[in-house]
């Protein structure tokens, strides 16, 4: 989850600086013109105030209409050229020069921008706005004041600036710009970790407390965590929620127990009856032999209903086993009576460990390869493999017995349920259902599926690092 808002929060924050930096950035640049186009200005209405005075026109070469005033400003356009490398010039209105610098620098015939600036100021318009300059272009810029006598304009100042320092200022500018946006981006994902941190640190509590509690471990609990009042509230109305939940199936695993247990008297004060009854009556009497089978299979379902109950609510005792080993000797407790019905039981065992509750273990794969058994005709095989990969070790438990169907299998280990195939073969339908909650508490797992060409594939499964821990 925060792998998802933390890009949000990004990309929202460095829009915002995006948007403000831009402006900034042009700011900036305008700044850095602005300042310069004041300062050409003022330049061209000092020439154009010593052009007001020139009144004769230059006609033919420059040394010999000798004119004091032009002379001084062409002096000064020079000296301008000279020390600011500006080229500058005064130009009548038919675009013959008034004084100019450098010499060989003239008004275009038409289109440049500097004859656009000359055709602007004799329109009495200063060229207080010119074309913005940006870093990355390397043109000049031009600024154009008109010289106006008596009430007209005579004459237009024209100033051809170079841009380099202009548009290294403004880089510099742009630099610093960037410098802060950086930093302040930085400073926004630090806040933005801190503040996803502190927003889903009760989340991820939560999460994994969920797991636990998914998992078997009821006694989990969300701990006290920092983050908003919403989640910190929500956390603990989960503990609420939790332990009304473990109440619940403690009263009901307690009615299952103490329900089991009492009757377990009465059925047998009941079965001894029967069984005195039984002197009285005939030998071989098929009604009183019904009732000592329905009897015995009510005694095992008491049973195996006390077994469920234990396994549901006794915690796990994990220790780090050989499952080579133990399933090993299981086999070999199992073989006299695969034996005796005529079954192969064959195991492949190799040594490899696994966190596990040994005795609840062992309970399950009993009660596993006695279905097994049970359901297997004579002649065919049992076969059991032990074998690990990457954090599970898993043991398959192979029949040949019929096996079951699709929708079978979506039910198998369910409590009470048997195929109806197979409702005369002896069983309450809770072997399988103990197996799951023995293996559940200590992490293990348990499935099923068809198995080739025919018969029922069990898979056992049990962690092999320790729960809890990195494996």
């Amino acid at each position: 989850m925060r792998s998802r808002l933390l890009p949000l929060l990004i990309v929202l924050m460095a829009g915002v600086l995006l948007a403000l930096g831009f402006p900034l950035a042009v700011s900036v640049a305008a700044a850095q013109q602005q300042k310069v186009v004041v300062d050409r200005i003022d330049d061209t209405a000092r020439f154009a105030s010593l052009a007001q005075f020139v009144t004769k026109r230059p006609t033919g070469s420059r040394l010999r209409d000798k004119d004091e005033r032009r002379e001084t400003l062409q002096t000064e356009l020079d000296y301008y050229h000279e020390v600011y490398g500006i080229k500058a010039g005064v130009f009548f209105r038919d675009r013959e020069p008034m004084a100019h610098a450098p010499g060989d620098w003239f008004l275009p015939p038409r289109g440049a921008e500097v004859r656009e600036a000359f055709e602007e100021a004799l329109r009495s318009r200063g060229s207080h706005d010119p074309r913005q300059v940006w870093p990355w272009q390397r043109g000049r810029l031009v600024v154009a004041s008109p010289v106006i006598r008596d009430g007209d304009v005579v004459a237009v100042v024209v100033t051809e600036s170079p841009t380099g320092r202009m548009r290294s200022k403004t880089l510099q500018g742009w630099l610093l710009i960037g410098a802060g946006e950086s930093a302040a981006m930085l400073l926004a994902v630090g806040a933005a970790l801190r503040l996803t941190g502190w927003v889903l640190r009760p989340v991820r509590v939560l999460d994994a407390t969920t797991h636990d509690i998914a998992t078997g471990r009821l006694k989990s609990r969300v701990a006290a965590a920092g983050g908003p009042p919403e989640l910190r509230r929500l956390a603990r109305s989960f503990n609420e929620m939790a332990d009304n939940v473990e109440d619940v199936l403690e009263q009901q695993r307690a009615f299952v127990a103490d329900a089991s247990h009492q009757l377990r008297n009465p059925l047998s004060a009941l079965l001894l009856r029967i069984e005195l009854l039984a002197l009285e009556l005939p030998e071989g009497n098929e009604e009183i032999a019904s009732v000592r089978t329905e009897g015995k299979r009510l005694a095992q379902v008491l049973d195996d209903l006390l077994g469920l109950a234990l396994a549901e609510h006794t915690a796990a005792d994990l220790q780090l086993t050989d499952i080579g080993a133990l399933m090993a000797e299981r086999v070999g407790a199992w073989r006299p009576l695969a034996e005796e019905r005529g079954v192969r039981l064959t195991d492949t065992c190799p040594a490899t460990t696994g966190w596990a509750d040994p005795v609840a273990l062992s309970s399950a794969l009993d009660a596993v390869v006695d279905n097994a058994l049970k359901f297997t005709p004579e002649g065919e095989e049992v076969r059991v493999e032990v074998s690990w990969s990457g954090e599970r070790t898993t043991i398959v438990i192979t029949d040949g017995g019929p096996g079951l169907t699709e929708d079978e299998l979506a039910r198998i280990g369910d409590r009470f349920w048997r195929s109806n195939r197979h409702q005369n073969v002896k069983g309450s339908g809770l072997g399988l259902s103990i197996s799951r909650a023995l293996l559940a508490a200590g992490g293990g797992s348990i499935t099923y599926a068809q198995h080739e060409p025919h018969g029922l594939r069990v898979t056992v499964s049990v962690p092999r690092g320790e729960p809890g821990s990195t494996a």
